[in-house]
């Protein structure tokens, strides 16, 4: 059996499950019962000119990176 794979990623297809299902289990909210070392990044202000540039997209990606490793070792993150 060959699997077709689209030739452009459409996320509407694929996060459309995805995220009914993470919402489902909870999985973007952490509670402080549930025990571990508390972790958190805070964020930066905006910017103030309004205008989006790479350097945003890179600095919201690597918080995304820290508090997903840091969650998968234990902290309440």
């Amino acid at each position: 059996m060959t699997a077709i794979v689209e030739k452009q990623y459409d996320p509407k297809t694929i996060e459309k499950k995805w995220y009914s299902w993470w919402m489902e289990k909870g999985l973007f909210h952490s509670e402080a019962i549930h025990g571990g070392e508390p972790y958190c990044i805070v964020i930066p202000p905006p910017n103030v000119t309004g205008i989006l540039h790479m350097g945003h997209a890179l600095n919201i990606t690597i918080q995304d990176i820290l508090m997903r490793w840091r969650r998968m070792q234990g902290y309440n993150a």
